[in-house]
């Protein structure tokens, strides 16, 4: 009599399984029918080996196909195929991702913002840059012929001291000056014009739609700048970095963004720039040039003294963009008429700050500490003294001019 002998047979299987093979009990006819058992499942003999081992493992436990990380294929679909809608999606994921490797660092400049610029620095740059073929093509006086020269002679402002004819030729000279990207004093400029009206400490692009923000008419500020030249930049320059008119600067910057009252406050700025520039070459400034004994701190307050004027005919006529023509004309006629009234009522105007008052809705700034040439002094002021042009000891504080033809005398508008 044949003993049973039980045989078991350890395989190991794909993926690393492994099964246990026993013969099966069962004889019939005589014969034995081994069929192996795998994880106590009996497979049959007919079942094909598959080479993936997809179609055995379909009967495996659960556990056993957490154990081997097959779970989740299977629960696919095994070796089902994927719609052709998911390998276009995944291709365009895989494209999106290698293109994430051409994405730039952040650049050095960024993390070392460029310092900014006080007035007097922009200004002593001017005084020690060669001029001489922006001097040739100035037009620092009206031309009279005839009996409007005769009259203007007997009649007119009296003229410029002649010490002062070098300092107000370098302000014309320096209105004919554009934005030059290779010089590095030029891009401080912007810079901190931008910095100080929307606070930031960050430096911003050179082109870009962030201009536009603080009034500019597109993404390049020097575009603006067809009217006034660089003098346009360095008066915002003065407004911005005096301590005394920042906060004015900063309560024009919100009433340009008014949702009704809005206006491009850079563009508004440089209007103002194109007025106080046509009345020195009228000579209505003339008077007060000589006795003060500069021409640039008179021009600078003259401009703050006229951006004031519109600033409060603006808020308080409740002014709108469409009226801007009509404004611009009125300013200009009355800062050409009274200059001194002008003159006189932007000094009220900062001594009722000083005193601790918030005159005609301005408020102070406590951000407003860095010095630079203050408004509504007199005589010789605290500041960067440097000579120009042979004018030895004279303090000078301009803001960059334009040299604009006499036929636009009068015609007020935005450019």
């Amino acid at each position: 009599m044949e003993e049973d002998i039980d045989v078991t047979t350890h395989t190991e299987g794909l993926n690393g399984l492994s099964y246990e093979c026993k013969p099966s009990e069962e004889i019939t006819n005589g014969r034995s029918n081994h069929k192996p058992v795998m994880n106590g499942l009996i497979i049959s003999h007919n079942v094909k080996d598959h080479t993936n081992g997809n179609a055995p493992l379909r009967s495996l436990p659960i556990s056993a196909l957490k154990q081997n990380g097959l779970l989740q294929t299977l629960a696919a679909g095994g070796d089902q195929h994927k719609p052709e809608e998911e390998n276009v999606e995944l291709e365009k994921a895989r494209q999106e991702w290698e293109a994430l490797e051409n994405v730039q660092p952040a650049l050095t400049e960024d993390l070392n913002p460029t310092p900014i610029i006080s007035f007097n620095e922009a200004l002593q740059y001017f005084q020690t840059t060669d001029l001489g073929d922006l001097l040739k093509n100035i037009q620092p006086t009206i031309r009279r012929t005839g009996l409007a020269a005769i009259t203007h002679f007997l009649f007119g402002p009296p003229r410029l001291h002649r010490e002062l004819l070098e300092e107000r030729d370098l302000v014309f000279a320096i209105a004919q000056c554009q934005v030059d990207n290779s010089q590095t004093v030029h891009m401080r400029v912007l810079q901190t014009i931008y910095k100080r009206l929307v606070c930031s400490r960050l430096d911003c692009p050179r082109y870009g739609a962030h201009w536009e923000n603080i009034g500019f008419q597109g993404t390049d500020p020097a575009t603006d700048l067809r009217g006034t030249g660089f003098l346009g930049l360095m008066h915002t320059l003065y407004l911005v970095m005096d301590p005394e008119t920042l906060p004015l600067a900063r309560d024009i910057y919100k009433l340009s963004q008014h949702p009704t009252q809005n206006f491009p406050f850079s563009v508004m700025s440089i209007n103002m720039t194109r007025i106080a520039l046509q009345v020195l070459r009228e000579e209505a400034l003339s008077k007060e040039c000589n006795r003060r004994q500069q021409v640039v701190g008179v021009l600078n307050e003259f401009y703050v003294a006229t951006f004031l004027h519109l600033y409060q005919l603006w808020k308080t006529q409740q002014k709108t963009i469409a009226d801007s023509g009509f404004v611009l004309k009125e300013v200009e006629l009355f800062a050409k008429k009274n200059p001194k009234q002008m003159l006189r009522r932007l000094e009220v105007f900062l001594k009722e700050r000083r005193a601790g008052g918030i005159p005609r809705g301005t408020s102070p700034d406590p951000q407003a500490q860095q010095a630079s040439p203050g408004l509504g002094e007199r005589g010789p002021r605290a500041g960067v003294v440097v000579a120009a042009h042979g004018s030895k000891g004279k303090e000078m504080h301009f803001t960059g001019v334009c040299d604009l033809p006499p036929d636009t005398e009068g015609d007020a508008r935005l450019i």
